[in-house]
Parts: C-alpha cells; sequence; structure tokens
C-alpha cells in the first residue's frame, strides 16, 4: 500500500467519483477531473457529487477540478473514466500536460469507434512517448464501491510491471485488484456485457423467469468470448471477473443502468425516449453498433447481440427478436 502517489482520476460521473472515494485512502492526494465547471465548483464546496453519487462525502484529499492540467500535475497514476465517445478528444487534451513516467489505466468501459479505449490512449500518447497503459474492469457498481462494499476488479497490462505498481497503489481493504496480462479479453468483456444487460433487462420486462436470465447469460458469455478470441484475446480472461463477473452483476443486478434500458424497452418506450430520460450514459447502446460492426470484420456470429442491435434500430420488436432466437437452427454447445 502507498500513501505517496498522487492520483488524478479523469471524469467526474458516478463512477469516476466512486473510485475516486475508494482510492484516496491509499493516495498522498488525488485530482478528480470534472468536465461541468459548474458541477466542479459545487463538488469543490460542498465535498459531494450530487448530480451523478449523491449521500457520499468526498475525502480532505480529494481535489476536484475542471482543469486537466491541474488534474494531472505531479499525478503518478492517471484513471480514464470519461465515457467512450469523449476518450480521443480528451487524451488528445491530456498530452500537454502528460508524463512518461505516468501509467494510464483506462476505466471506462466501451469502444471509440471500432477501437478499444486502452488502443486509442496508446495511440494519442504515442506521439510524445512510448505510455504505460492498462486496464481496469470488473463487477463493481459504482455506489456499492462508494459505500465500501468488497469489490474485487482486474487491473490488465502487457506490462507486468504496470499491473502489479497499479495493483500495489490501488488495492485495500475494500477494494481487491487481481493482475492480468490480457487487456483485450478485458475489455471487450468489460464492452459487450453492457449490451448483454440490456436484453437481460428485456427478458425481465417482458415477464420472463431464471431460466431464460441463465440461458441469457450463459450465451451471451458465449458471444462476448467468441469476439474477444477473435480479436486476440484469451477466453480464460472470460472465464473470470472482467467477463463472468462483470456479466453476472450487469445482467441481474438492480443498480445496471443498461439492465434499465431494456426493461424500459420490452415495456414499449422507443430508444430516444429511454435515453432522453437517462442522466447517465448507458454504453451498451452504442457499444451495440461497434459489436456489430467488429463481428463482421472478423467473421464472428452473434445472434444475441445481433437481435439486440435489431431491437435498439427498430427492426424488429423484443418479442420477435426472442422467438427468432429460440427459432434458430439447432446445434450442439
Amino acid at each position: 500500500m502507498s500513501h505517496t502517489a498522487k492520483i488524478a482520476v479523469i471524469g467526474g460521473g458516478s463512477w469516476g467519483t466512486a473510485l475516486a472515494l475508494a482510492l484516496a485512502p491509499r493516495a498522498h492526494s488525488l485530482s478528480l477531473w470534472v468536465f461541468e465547471e459548474d458541477l466542479a465548483a459545487r463538488m469543490q464546496s460542498s465535498r459531494e457529487n450530487e448530480t451523478f453519487l449523491p449521500g457520499f462525502p468526498l475525502q480532505a484529499n480529494i481535489e476536484v477540478t475542471s482543469e486537466l492540467g491541474r488534474a494531472l500535475s505531479g499525478a503518478e497514476i492517471v484513471i480514464g473514466v470519461m465515457p467512450s465517445k469523449h476518450a480521443q478528444r480528451l487524451y488528445h487534451e491530456m498530452l500537454p500536460h502528460a508524463h512518461s513516467n505516468m501509467i494510464f489505466v483506462s476505466a471506462t468501459k466501451g469502444f471509440n469507434g471500432l477501437h478499444r479505449i486502452s488502443e486509442v490512449a496508446r495511440e494519442v500518447l504515442s506521439a510524445k512517448f512510448e505510455p504505460q497503459v492498462a486496464v481496469l474492469s470488473g463487477p463493481s457498481f459504482a455506489k456499492e464501491v462508494a459505500q465500501g462494499d468488497p469489490t474485487a476488479v482486474v487491473i490488465a497490462s502487457t506490462s507486468e510491471a504496470v499491473a502489479t505498481r497499479v495493483q500495489s497503489i490501488c488495492s485495500g481493504p475494500t477494494l481487491r485488484l487481481y493482475t492480468n496480462f490480457d487487456p483485450i479479453g478485458v475489455e471487450v468483456g468489460a464492452a459487450l456485457k453492457n449490451v448483454i444487460a440490456i436484453s437481460a433487462g428485456i427478458c425481465q420486462g417482458l415477464g420472463l423467469g431464471s431460466n431464460t436470465q441463465a440461458a441469457l447469460i450463459t450465451r451471451g458469455l458465449v458471444e462476448i468470448s467468441r469476439l474477444a478470441v477473435a480479436m486476440g484475446g484469451s477466453p480464460k480472461t472470460l472465464a473470470g471477473l472482467a467477463g463472468m463477473g462483470d456479466l453476472v452483476l450487469t445482467c441481474t443486478g438492480g443498480l445496471s443502468r443498461n439492465r434499465q434500458v431494456g426493461i424500459k424497452l420490452a415495456e414499449g418506450l422507443s430508444l430516444s425516449e429511454i435515453v432522453g430520460s437517462m442522466k447517465m450514459v448507458a454504453e451498451g447502446v452504442e457499444t451495440c453498433d461497434a459489436a456489430v460492426a467488429l463481428a463482421e470484420q472478423h467473421n464472428v456470429d452473434l445472434p444475441i447481440i445481433q437481435q439486440m442491435h435489431a431491437v435498439l434500430h427498430g427492426r424488429t420488436t423484443p418479442r420477435a427478436a426472442l422467438r427468432d432466437l429460440m427459432d434458430r437452427s439447432l446445434k450442439s454447445e
């Protein structure tokens, strides 16, 4: 455990704020960068993120700022928790303040175009130096992390030294980090489980029971593993926290935003109505487009995800999608 490191968390949504709360006791100081200037100012004075994670006071060593340079100054570990669609722009904006001695940890779950977020970070930062990059993922609802419920996640990097450094600084009594050396598998699992979670919500919204949910989660994991392996990941990764663990949580947990999207789709609301009413991002909606394009690129069959794509784009109804999945030609597992 280290109290000498400064940590910067880039992104002040619920997940970024929860990570800041969990890591602050293990950092000498922690900067939480918030995009909205007015929210940053309110959080700095009220010591709480009333917009995205109300009810959890920020520790004294957390500085909230909307200035990237200030947040990054002196940081050893920089954790990116921005929505995936803003990742490329934000890594470009970080570049003038970035140094080769920083470790960049991507905790964003999704794709930027057809690229994994750590790929985006590496590509942008490589213009200046050879970056140290890692990926953080696993079954972790923001609210539960913030309230100190024991949580286990994965820190993945192709560099063992990078993964173990982040593990030693960030692990503590409520947050346990396991090292992993397969960032591809971890990121594909993190992104695609959100799509499966939307379909799990649809099943619940249609009033279907546990048999259906269990089948969906299991076959959903097969699809995630298929694409991850085609992209260069390891099937073993998907059997762990970043695959099965995160998938079970997001498909069954009441705090899952993606699952809520599915429930509302089953109730007959349109996607634009659902997304318009949400304060926070449900990454699975945009990830579904990327997943279908990547499946085509890698020649991989993803029947559940493809049916979800058709539902999200209004080409079929939730009930018809389910019927089509059950009517597919029979095969062995």
